[in-house]
């Protein structure tokens, strides 16, 4: 049997997209470990489920009996994690679940993780390492003037979500240091592409422009985030597996900062010159006439922003797809869904 990868979240947009990847081009089998929240897109991995090096276990990371079988029935090399409770307006509205799953649930898995390693022999100790995908957000709100933070930055979380994801970061890192599980780090720029729960920016505005609905902007919409396609970002967490080094952090960002003001306009001006059906073919005027500034949410940061030099040094890793192409594949990828849903 081929070497196995468990894959936390590996429903979720960023997850299934990592399977994919894994599938496709790599020979791992890959254990899926989710439990189906309401952002889960099993839909996303229809092809995977018929894989036979893919297996999908519903069961929440907080289970820690569970996740111990599992480590104990796969005896994988390495781990990716990437389960996580993600909207912060969810979180504003209740810190809860993301205390329960950023924070409890990490650290169930660590647990899991430690035990496992320690009863590793020398050889698939050296091979193992456990990949924990974490957020620009953690760093906290960037003046316009300031350099893009680095490896290293002083953390400075905002919002509830970003304060969860700062706590797990931590415990990540002192299981590492206290225990010596081999784990690596990474930040990531906002995500963007095909198959994200349309409550992000991207996908509720392709929504809503394709149905000539409101497209709500908060405040004056000249936030700033860099944005980073989802194909992108898992090549980038492949490389940072095969080639990272244990105990340190890689940023992982698209190099495209745009305001939110300007990927609703971006929007606006692609729907009209992709190969949609006449009906749908409207006028990028008459899209950008349904921006809508709306009250802006509680503590909302202006600016985020990676350093990538790392990452491009010492992995070799570049972002390939610049954001009109990837904003065209998801716009497409939107319009399929909904006339499927139709």
């Amino acid at each position: 049997m081929s070497e196995v990868l468990f894959v936390t979240g590996g429903s979720g947009f960023i997850g299934s997209a990592l399977i994919r990847h894994l599938l496709n081009s790599t020979g791992y089998q890959i254990v899926n470990i989710d439990k189906l929240t309401y952002a889960a897109t099993p839909e996303a991995l229809a092809v995977a489920s018929k894989h036979s090096r893919y297996r999908f276990y519903q069961l929440d990371i907080n289970d820690l009996d569970a996740i111990t079988k599992l480590f104990a029935a796969y005896r994988p090399v390495g781990v990716f994690h990437l389960a996580a409770e993600s909207h912060v307006d969810r979180s504003i509205q209740s810190a809860s679940p993301f205390i329960q799953s950023n924070i409890v649930g990490t650290f169930n898995l660590l647990e899991s993780c430690r035990n496992y390693f320690a009863g590793l022999t020398a050889s698939c100790k050296k091979a193992f390492k456990f990949v924990h995908v974490s957020t620009d957000e953690v760093y906290g709100d960037l003046p316009i003037s300031a350099p893009a933070a680095a490896e290293g930055a002083p953390y400075h979380p905002s919002s509830p979500y970003s304060a969860s994801k700062a706590a797990s970061d931590h415990l990540v890192q002192a299981w590492a240091r206290t225990y010596g599980l081999p784990a690596i780090i990474t930040h990531c720029t906002n995500n963007y592409g095909p198959h994200q729960y349309p409550e992000k920016l991207i996908p509720l505005l392709v929504q809503r422009a394709l149905k000539l609905e409101p497209l709500p902007i908060y405040g004056d919409g000249l936030q700033i985030r860099d944005w980073l396609y989802v194909d992108d970002h898992v090549h980038a967490l492949l490389q940072v597996f095969q080639r990272g080094k244990p105990g340190e952090f890689y940023n992982i960002a698209g190099d495209q900062p745009l305001t939110n003001l300007a990927v609703a306009h971006a929007i606006c001006n692609l729907i009209p010159t992709l190969n949609l059906p006449t009906a749908l073919r409207y006028r990028s005027d008459q899209l950008k006439s349904l921006i809508t500034h709306v009250a802006d949410r509680p503590g909302h940061d202006r600016r985020y922003a990676l350093n990538n030099n790392k990452i491009k040094a010492e992995i070799g890793w570049v972002p390939q797809v610049r954001f009109e192409e990837g904003l065209a594949r998801t716009i497409t990828a939107v319009y399929e869904s909904l006339t499927t849903i139709r």
